[in-house]
Protein backbone atom coordinates (compact mmCIF):
# COMPACT_ATOMS: atom_id res chain seq x y z
CA UNK A 1 0.00 0.00 0.00
CA UNK A 2 1.30 3.13 -1.01
CA UNK A 3 0.77 5.82 2.17
CA UNK A 4 2.40 9.41 1.69
CA UNK A 5 2.98 9.60 5.90
CA UNK A 6 4.26 12.43 8.29
CA UNK A 7 5.19 11.84 11.89
CA UNK A 8 5.00 15.29 13.80
CA UNK A 9 7.36 14.50 17.05
CA UNK A 10 8.68 16.86 19.82
CA UNK A 11 11.29 17.18 22.27
CA UNK A 12 9.15 17.21 25.10
CA UNK A 13 5.34 17.15 26.21
CA UNK A 14 4.74 21.61 26.00
CA UNK A 15 5.94 21.45 22.44
CA UNK A 16 3.07 22.26 20.97
CA UNK A 17 2.33 19.08 19.17
CA UNK A 18 -1.64 19.20 19.36
CA UNK A 19 -1.91 22.48 18.21
CA UNK A 20 0.60 22.43 15.35
CA UNK A 21 -1.08 19.19 14.26
CA UNK A 22 -4.56 20.63 14.20
CA UNK A 23 -3.12 23.44 12.20
CA UNK A 24 -1.31 21.13 9.88
CA UNK A 25 -4.52 18.97 9.49
CA UNK A 26 -6.99 22.42 8.61
CA UNK A 27 -4.16 23.39 5.93
CA UNK A 28 -3.79 20.04 4.60
CA UNK A 29 -7.86 19.70 4.42
CA UNK A 30 -8.21 22.96 3.22
CA UNK A 31 -5.56 22.72 0.50
CA UNK A 32 -8.40 19.67 -0.84
CA UNK A 33 -6.56 16.39 0.55
CA UNK A 34 -8.11 13.63 1.94
CA UNK A 35 -6.17 13.08 5.04
CA UNK A 36 -6.24 10.52 8.38
CA UNK A 37 -4.96 11.23 11.66
CA UNK A 38 -3.29 9.04 14.53
CA UNK A 39 -2.35 10.00 18.16
CA UNK A 40 0.72 7.96 19.38
CA UNK A 41 0.07 6.47 22.69
CA UNK A 42 -3.26 5.81 24.88
CA UNK A 43 -4.36 9.47 24.69
CA UNK A 44 -8.29 10.13 24.46
CA UNK A 45 -8.58 14.24 24.07
CA UNK A 46 -5.98 14.52 21.20
CA UNK A 47 -7.60 12.25 18.93
CA UNK A 48 -11.12 14.24 19.58
CA UNK A 49 -9.23 17.56 18.58
CA UNK A 50 -8.22 15.73 15.14
CA UNK A 51 -11.52 14.84 14.57
CA UNK A 52 -13.05 17.97 14.88
CA UNK A 53 -10.50 18.99 11.92
CA UNK A 54 -11.28 16.03 9.84
CA UNK A 55 -14.77 15.62 10.32
CA UNK A 56 -13.85 11.33 10.22
CA UNK A 57 -12.56 9.72 13.51
CA UNK A 58 -8.77 9.95 14.61
CA UNK A 59 -7.55 6.19 15.87
CA UNK A 60 -5.09 5.69 18.47
CA UNK A 61 -1.86 3.92 17.18
CA UNK A 62 0.51 2.27 20.21
CA UNK A 63 2.87 0.07 19.68
CA UNK A 64 2.79 -1.80 23.49
CA UNK A 65 -0.70 -1.87 22.86
CA UNK A 66 -0.71 -3.90 19.34
CA UNK A 67 2.50 -4.89 18.89
CA UNK A 68 4.83 -4.25 15.48
CA UNK A 69 2.44 -6.00 12.76
CA UNK A 70 -0.93 -5.03 13.99
CA UNK A 71 -0.18 -1.16 14.32
CA UNK A 72 0.66 -1.54 10.78
CA UNK A 73 -2.46 -3.15 9.83
CA UNK A 74 -4.26 -0.77 11.83
CA UNK A 75 -2.56 2.38 10.41
CA UNK A 76 -2.91 0.95 6.85
CA UNK A 77 -7.13 -0.50 7.49
CA UNK A 78 -7.77 3.23 8.72
CA UNK A 79 -6.00 5.16 5.84
CA UNK A 80 -7.14 2.93 2.96
CA UNK A 81 -9.25 6.31 1.61
CA UNK A 82 -6.74 9.10 2.30
CA UNK A 83 -4.37 10.57 0.44
CA UNK A 84 -2.11 11.33 3.60
CA UNK A 85 -2.15 9.85 6.96
CA UNK A 86 -0.69 12.27 9.91
CA UNK A 87 0.69 10.75 13.12
CA UNK A 88 0.44 12.69 16.24
CA UNK A 89 3.95 12.02 18.97
CA UNK A 90 3.61 11.65 22.42
CA UNK A 91 5.51 13.49 25.05
CA UNK A 92 9.38 13.60 23.86
CA UNK A 93 10.60 11.28 20.82
CA UNK A 94 12.13 8.83 22.86
CA UNK A 95 9.71 8.13 25.99
CA UNK A 96 8.58 5.06 25.46
CA UNK A 97 7.59 2.40 28.19
CA UNK A 98 8.39 2.67 32.07
CA UNK A 99 10.35 6.11 31.24
CA UNK A 100 13.61 3.91 29.94
CA UNK A 101 12.77 2.46 26.67
CA UNK A 102 12.03 2.87 23.62
CA UNK A 103 8.61 0.98 23.18
CA UNK A 104 5.22 3.12 22.40
CA UNK A 105 7.04 6.11 22.25
CA UNK A 106 7.01 8.49 18.74
CA UNK A 107 9.94 6.77 17.54
CA UNK A 108 9.12 3.30 17.79
CA UNK A 109 6.14 4.16 16.16
CA UNK A 110 7.83 6.17 13.31
CA UNK A 111 10.45 2.77 13.05
CA UNK A 112 7.47 0.26 12.99
CA UNK A 113 5.95 2.06 10.15
CA UNK A 114 8.50 3.57 8.45
CA UNK A 115 7.40 6.87 8.86
CA UNK A 116 9.57 9.95 8.28
CA UNK A 117 9.50 12.42 11.23
CA UNK A 118 9.15 15.94 11.55
CA UNK A 119 10.54 16.97 14.88
CA UNK A 120 8.81 20.39 16.58
CA UNK A 121 11.20 22.25 19.04
CA UNK A 122 10.20 24.60 20.99
CA UNK A 123 12.81 27.11 21.24
CA UNK A 124 11.95 29.55 23.88
CA UNK A 125 15.11 31.14 25.31
CA UNK A 126 17.25 29.41 23.16
CA UNK A 127 19.36 30.30 20.11
CA UNK A 128 22.52 27.70 18.83
CA UNK A 129 21.47 25.59 21.45
CA UNK A 130 18.73 24.62 19.40
CA UNK A 131 20.97 23.19 16.99
CA UNK A 132 22.83 21.04 19.58
CA UNK A 133 19.25 19.38 20.88
CA UNK A 134 18.37 18.90 17.43
CA UNK A 135 21.51 16.97 16.88
CA UNK A 136 20.96 15.39 19.29
CA UNK A 137 17.55 14.19 18.44
CA UNK A 138 18.74 13.42 14.91
CA UNK A 139 21.81 11.05 15.98
CA UNK A 140 20.44 9.57 19.56
CA UNK A 141 19.37 6.38 17.11
CA UNK A 142 20.93 6.09 13.83
CA UNK A 143 17.54 5.49 12.32
CA UNK A 144 15.46 7.81 13.91
CA UNK A 145 14.05 9.04 11.30
CA UNK A 146 13.62 12.97 11.68
CA UNK A 147 14.21 14.34 8.38
CA UNK A 148 13.00 17.81 9.14
CA UNK A 149 12.78 20.14 11.76
CA UNK A 150 9.84 23.13 12.98
CA UNK A 151 10.86 26.14 15.27
CA UNK A 152 7.78 26.71 17.49
CA UNK A 153 7.38 29.58 19.63
CA UNK A 154 10.71 31.60 17.72
CA UNK A 155 10.76 34.48 16.16
CA UNK A 156 11.38 34.83 12.37
CA UNK A 157 14.28 37.00 13.20
CA UNK A 158 15.86 34.27 15.54
CA UNK A 159 15.04 31.56 13.13
CA UNK A 160 16.24 32.91 9.76
CA UNK A 161 19.88 32.74 12.12
CA UNK A 162 19.48 29.17 13.22
CA UNK A 163 17.78 27.69 10.47
CA UNK A 164 20.78 27.92 8.47
CA UNK A 165 22.99 26.72 11.78
CA UNK A 166 20.80 23.53 12.22
CA UNK A 167 20.70 22.56 8.81
CA UNK A 168 24.46 22.93 8.64
CA UNK A 169 25.26 21.05 12.07
CA UNK A 170 22.37 18.70 11.73
CA UNK A 171 21.91 17.76 8.19
CA UNK A 172 17.90 17.97 8.02
CA UNK A 173 15.87 21.07 6.67
CA UNK A 174 14.04 23.63 9.16
CA UNK A 175 10.66 23.41 7.52
CA UNK A 176 9.75 26.90 9.16
CA UNK A 177 9.26 28.55 12.62
CA UNK A 178 6.04 29.61 14.49
CA UNK A 179 5.78 32.39 16.59
CA UNK A 180 4.72 32.39 20.04
CA UNK A 181 0.04 31.69 19.34
CA UNK A 182 -1.19 32.76 23.02
CA UNK A 183 -4.46 32.94 21.13
CA UNK A 184 -4.60 29.87 19.95
CA UNK A 185 -3.42 27.53 23.16
CA UNK A 186 -5.97 25.24 24.13
CA UNK A 187 -6.27 24.92 28.05
CA UNK A 188 -6.07 21.84 30.15
CA UNK A 189 -7.00 20.10 33.50
CA UNK A 190 -6.65 17.48 35.59
CA UNK A 191 -6.87 14.71 32.55
CA UNK A 192 -5.38 16.79 30.46
CA UNK A 193 -6.75 19.50 27.73
CA UNK A 194 -10.21 20.23 27.72
CA UNK A 195 -12.64 18.83 24.94
CA UNK A 196 -13.26 20.58 21.51
CA UNK A 197 -16.95 21.35 22.47
CA UNK A 198 -15.67 23.49 25.48
CA UNK A 199 -13.04 25.78 23.24
CA UNK A 200 -15.27 29.01 22.23
CA UNK A 201 -14.91 29.74 18.69
CA UNK A 202 -12.60 26.65 17.76
CA UNK A 203 -13.67 25.90 13.57
CA UNK A 204 -12.91 29.83 13.48
CA UNK A 205 -9.61 29.77 15.27
CA UNK A 206 -8.70 26.22 13.53
CA UNK A 207 -9.52 28.01 10.14
CA UNK A 208 -7.50 31.26 11.27
CA UNK A 209 -4.51 28.91 12.59
CA UNK A 210 -4.09 26.88 9.15
CA UNK A 211 -3.65 30.42 7.59
CA UNK A 212 -0.88 31.17 9.47
CA UNK A 213 0.83 27.91 8.84
CA UNK A 214 0.71 28.17 5.39
CA UNK A 215 2.37 30.97 5.69
CA UNK A 216 5.12 30.04 8.02
CA UNK A 217 5.92 26.83 7.30
CA UNK A 218 7.27 25.19 3.38
CA UNK A 219 3.76 22.75 3.69
CA UNK A 220 4.59 21.97 -0.22
CA UNK A 221 8.04 20.54 1.78
CA UNK A 222 6.17 18.97 4.21
CA UNK A 223 3.86 17.03 1.81
CA UNK A 224 6.94 15.86 -0.24
CA UNK A 225 8.72 14.54 2.64
CA UNK A 226 5.29 12.42 3.59
CA UNK A 227 5.39 10.96 0.16
CA UNK A 228 9.02 9.55 0.35
CA UNK A 229 7.80 7.27 2.77
CA UNK A 230 8.15 3.51 1.76
CA UNK A 231 5.52 1.08 1.06
CA UNK A 232 2.98 -0.18 3.78
CA UNK A 233 3.00 -3.66 4.46
CA UNK A 234 0.26 -4.84 6.33
CA UNK A 235 -1.67 -7.85 6.92
CA UNK A 236 -5.27 -8.01 8.37
CA UNK A 237 -5.91 -9.49 11.08
CA UNK A 238 -8.20 -12.83 11.29
CA UNK A 239 -11.55 -12.10 13.69
CA UNK A 240 -14.22 -14.48 15.21
CA UNK A 241 -17.92 -13.09 14.33
CA UNK A 242 -21.12 -14.05 15.68
CA UNK A 243 -23.61 -15.38 13.47
CA UNK A 244 -26.38 -13.35 14.19
CA UNK A 245 -26.11 -9.13 15.88
CA UNK A 246 -26.29 -8.29 19.38
CA UNK A 247 -26.89 -4.76 20.76
CA UNK A 248 -24.46 -3.19 22.90
CA UNK A 249 -25.33 0.28 24.91
CA UNK A 250 -22.42 3.07 24.68
CA UNK A 251 -22.34 5.21 27.38
CA UNK A 252 -21.21 8.62 25.14
CA UNK A 253 -21.59 12.11 26.38
CA UNK A 254 -20.10 14.62 27.96
CA UNK A 255 -19.46 12.83 31.06
CA UNK A 256 -18.45 9.63 29.31
CA UNK A 257 -16.14 10.30 26.05
CA UNK A 258 -13.03 8.27 26.02
CA UNK A 259 -13.18 5.50 24.11
CA UNK A 260 -10.71 4.02 21.79
CA UNK A 261 -12.25 4.03 17.82
CA UNK A 262 -10.54 0.91 17.68
CA UNK A 263 -12.08 -0.77 20.06
CA UNK A 264 -15.65 0.07 19.25
CA UNK A 265 -14.99 -0.73 15.63
CA UNK A 266 -13.28 -4.23 16.57
CA UNK A 267 -16.91 -4.59 18.49
CA UNK A 268 -18.53 -3.98 15.28
CA UNK A 269 -16.47 -6.45 13.37
CA UNK A 270 -17.34 -9.55 15.52
CA UNK A 271 -20.99 -8.63 15.06
CA UNK A 272 -21.88 -5.91 17.52
CA UNK A 273 -24.51 -3.09 16.73
CA UNK A 274 -23.71 0.05 18.78
CA UNK A 275 -26.33 1.75 20.10
CA UNK A 276 -25.21 5.21 22.24
CA UNK A 277 -27.03 6.70 25.20
CA UNK A 278 -26.54 9.50 27.03
CA UNK A 279 -26.43 8.88 30.88
CA UNK A 280 -26.76 12.87 31.38
CA UNK A 281 -29.88 12.93 29.12
CA UNK A 282 -32.08 9.84 28.53
CA UNK A 283 -34.65 8.06 31.06
CA UNK A 284 -33.52 5.00 29.72
CA UNK A 285 -31.35 2.54 28.30
CA UNK A 286 -32.16 1.69 24.31
CA UNK A 287 -33.80 -1.14 24.06
CA UNK A 288 -32.99 -4.90 23.16
CA UNK A 289 -29.32 -4.44 24.45
CA UNK A 290 -27.48 -7.42 24.94
CA UNK A 291 -24.48 -5.62 26.83
CA UNK A 292 -23.02 -2.56 27.97
CA UNK A 293 -19.96 -0.28 27.63
CA UNK A 294 -19.50 2.31 30.20
CA UNK A 295 -16.10 4.19 29.51
CA UNK A 296 -14.18 6.93 30.81
CA UNK A 297 -14.83 10.25 31.10
CA UNK A 298 -15.79 13.49 33.25
CA UNK A 299 -18.33 11.95 35.56
CA UNK A 300 -17.05 13.86 38.44
CA UNK A 301 -17.79 17.31 36.24
CA UNK A 302 -21.68 16.31 36.03
CA UNK A 303 -22.33 14.39 39.37
CA UNK A 304 -25.00 16.69 39.81
CA UNK A 305 -26.63 15.84 36.90
CA UNK A 306 -25.88 12.28 36.87
CA UNK A 307 -27.64 12.02 40.12
CA UNK A 308 -30.45 13.38 39.02
CA UNK A 309 -31.32 11.10 36.09
CA UNK A 310 -32.33 8.95 38.81
CA UNK A 311 -34.46 6.38 36.39
CA UNK A 312 -32.09 5.64 34.39
CA UNK A 313 -29.67 4.74 37.31
CA UNK A 314 -32.13 2.93 38.44
CA UNK A 315 -32.36 0.95 35.49
CA UNK A 316 -28.70 0.29 35.02
CA UNK A 317 -28.43 -1.14 38.39
CA UNK A 318 -31.39 -3.71 38.10
CA UNK A 319 -30.02 -4.69 34.82
CA UNK A 320 -26.60 -5.73 35.92
CA UNK A 321 -28.40 -7.32 38.71
CA UNK A 322 -30.01 -9.39 36.53
CA UNK A 323 -27.02 -10.45 34.44
CA UNK A 324 -26.37 -7.72 31.77
CA UNK A 325 -23.30 -8.24 30.57
CA UNK A 326 -21.25 -4.99 31.47
CA UNK A 327 -17.89 -3.42 30.79
CA UNK A 328 -16.80 -0.61 32.69
CA UNK A 329 -13.71 1.76 32.88
CA UNK A 330 -12.30 4.55 34.99
CA UNK A 331 -15.03 6.97 34.82
CA UNK A 332 -17.78 4.45 33.81
CA UNK A 333 -16.46 2.26 37.00
CA UNK A 334 -17.09 5.16 39.41
CA UNK A 335 -20.72 5.59 37.79
CA UNK A 336 -21.79 2.20 39.08
CA UNK A 337 -20.31 2.81 42.24
CA UNK A 338 -22.58 4.13 45.64
CA UNK A 339 -21.64 7.36 45.53
CA UNK A 340 -19.21 10.11 43.67
CA UNK A 341 -18.06 13.68 44.99
CA UNK A 342 -17.74 16.08 42.75
CA UNK A 343 -14.83 18.46 42.26
CA UNK A 344 -15.50 20.27 45.48
CA UNK A 345 -15.75 17.35 47.34
CA UNK A 346 -19.45 16.99 47.47
CA UNK A 347 -20.81 13.84 47.46
CA UNK A 348 -23.69 12.44 45.03
CA UNK A 349 -25.68 9.38 44.09
CA UNK A 350 -24.19 7.09 41.33
CA UNK A 351 -26.00 3.59 39.88
CA UNK A 352 -25.03 2.03 43.24
CA UNK A 353 -24.26 -1.70 41.17
CA UNK A 354 -20.89 -1.64 43.23
CA UNK A 355 -20.64 -0.56 47.10
CA UNK A 356 -17.36 1.85 46.59
CA UNK A 357 -17.35 5.48 46.38
CA UNK A 358 -15.25 7.49 44.34
CA UNK A 359 -13.61 10.66 45.89
CA UNK A 360 -11.02 12.84 44.54
CA UNK A 361 -7.35 13.07 45.23
CA UNK A 362 -4.65 15.61 44.62
CA UNK A 363 -2.57 13.74 42.72
CA UNK A 364 -2.35 11.65 39.59
CA UNK A 365 -2.97 7.65 40.51
CA UNK A 366 -1.62 4.76 39.24
CA UNK A 367 -0.36 6.85 36.03
CA UNK A 368 0.74 5.03 32.73
CA UNK A 369 0.56 1.23 30.55
CA UNK A 370 -0.59 -1.83 33.05
CA UNK A 371 -0.73 -5.58 32.02
CA UNK A 372 -3.62 -7.47 33.41
CA UNK A 373 -3.99 -10.57 34.52
CA UNK A 374 -7.59 -12.06 36.17
CA UNK A 375 -7.55 -13.89 39.18
CA UNK A 376 -11.55 -15.16 38.15
CA UNK A 377 -13.76 -15.53 35.32
CA UNK A 378 -15.10 -12.19 34.49
CA UNK A 379 -17.13 -11.06 31.76
CA UNK A 380 -14.39 -11.46 29.41
CA UNK A 381 -13.48 -14.84 30.81
CA UNK A 382 -11.75 -17.44 32.96
CA UNK A 383 -8.84 -16.74 34.89
CA UNK A 384 -5.59 -16.23 33.36
CA UNK A 385 -7.68 -13.96 30.90
CA UNK A 386 -4.78 -11.23 29.68
CA UNK A 387 -5.30 -7.78 28.79
CA UNK A 388 -2.71 -4.42 28.11
CA UNK A 389 -4.55 -1.15 29.14
CA UNK A 390 -3.22 2.14 30.63
CA UNK A 391 -4.53 3.88 34.13
CA UNK A 392 -5.01 8.03 34.73
CA UNK A 393 -6.84 9.21 37.11
CA UNK A 394 -6.67 11.74 39.80
CA UNK A 395 -10.34 10.34 41.83
CA UNK A 396 -10.09 6.92 43.78
CA UNK A 397 -12.39 4.42 44.92
CA UNK A 398 -13.11 2.69 48.79
CA UNK A 399 -13.20 -0.71 46.52
CA UNK A 400 -11.34 -0.95 43.24
CA UNK A 401 -12.09 -4.70 42.88
CA UNK A 402 -9.68 -7.95 42.99
CA UNK A 403 -10.57 -9.53 40.04
CA UNK A 404 -7.33 -8.86 38.34
CA UNK A 405 -3.71 -8.23 38.97
CA UNK A 406 -2.34 -5.42 37.49
CA UNK A 407 1.40 -5.11 36.92
CA UNK A 408 3.30 -2.49 35.93
CA UNK A 409 6.04 -2.73 32.85
CA UNK A 410 9.52 -1.85 33.73
CA UNK A 411 9.61 -2.01 37.47
CA UNK A 412 7.33 -4.99 38.63
CA UNK A 413 5.08 -2.79 40.89
CA UNK A 414 1.29 -5.39 40.91
CA UNK A 415 -1.99 -4.51 42.90
CA UNK A 416 -5.69 -5.39 42.53
CA UNK A 417 -8.00 -4.22 40.73
CA UNK A 418 -11.28 -4.14 38.99
CA UNK A 419 -14.62 -5.89 40.08
CA UNK A 420 -15.41 -9.12 38.30
CA UNK A 421 -18.48 -11.49 37.66
CA UNK A 422 -19.71 -13.32 35.22
CA UNK A 423 -21.42 -11.05 33.46
CA UNK A 424 -19.31 -8.04 35.00
CA UNK A 425 -15.65 -6.30 34.66
CA UNK A 426 -15.30 -2.66 35.67
CA UNK A 427 -12.63 -0.85 37.45
CA UNK A 428 -10.03 2.20 36.88
CA UNK A 429 -7.35 0.30 33.78
CA UNK A 430 -8.83 0.89 30.31
CA UNK A 431 -8.66 -1.77 28.41
CA UNK A 432 -7.13 -2.09 24.30
CA UNK A 433 -9.48 -4.64 22.86
CA UNK A 434 -7.17 -5.32 20.28
CA UNK A 435 -4.40 -6.85 23.58
CA UNK A 436 -6.87 -10.10 23.38
CA UNK A 437 -9.75 -9.98 20.66
CA UNK A 438 -10.53 -13.74 21.80
CA UNK A 439 -11.71 -11.91 25.27
CA UNK A 440 -13.75 -9.23 24.04
CA UNK A 441 -15.49 -12.39 21.39
CA UNK A 442 -16.42 -13.99 25.05
CA UNK A 443 -18.03 -10.92 25.62
CA UNK A 444 -20.24 -10.52 22.73
CA UNK A 445 -21.09 -14.30 23.49
CA UNK A 446 -22.40 -13.28 27.08
CA UNK A 447 -24.36 -10.44 25.12
CA UNK A 448 -25.90 -12.63 22.92
CA UNK A 449 -26.40 -15.39 25.37
CA UNK A 450 -28.70 -12.72 27.36
CA UNK A 451 -30.25 -11.31 24.61
CA UNK A 452 -31.90 -14.60 23.78
CA UNK A 453 -32.51 -15.24 27.83
CA UNK A 454 -34.71 -11.80 27.49
CA UNK A 455 -36.35 -12.38 24.69
CA UNK A 456 -37.37 -15.87 24.52
CA UNK A 457 -37.35 -16.57 28.14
Amino acid sequence: MKLPRILLGAASSGSGKTLLTCGILQALKDRGLTVSSFKCGPDYIDPMFHTRVLGTRSRNLDTFFSGEALTRSLLAENSRESQMAVMEGVMGFYDGVAGSTLTASSYDLARVTGTPVALIVNGKGMSLSLAALVKGFVDFRKDSGIRAVIFNQVSPKVADRLGAAVERECGVPVLGCVPSLKEYVIESRHLGLVTPDEVAGLRQKLSSLAQILEQDLDLDRLIALAETAPELEAEAPVLPRLPEPVRIGVARDEAFCFYYEDNLELLRKMGAELAEFSPLRDPALPEGLGGLLLGGGYPELFARRLEQNESLRRQIREALADGLPCAAECGGFLYLQRELEDMKQIPYGMAGALPGRGYRTERLGRFGYVELTSRQETVFGPAGTTFRGHEFHYFESTDCGEAFEAEKPGNGARWSCIHGGESLAAGFPHLYYYSNPEAVFRFLEKGRAYAHRRNHG
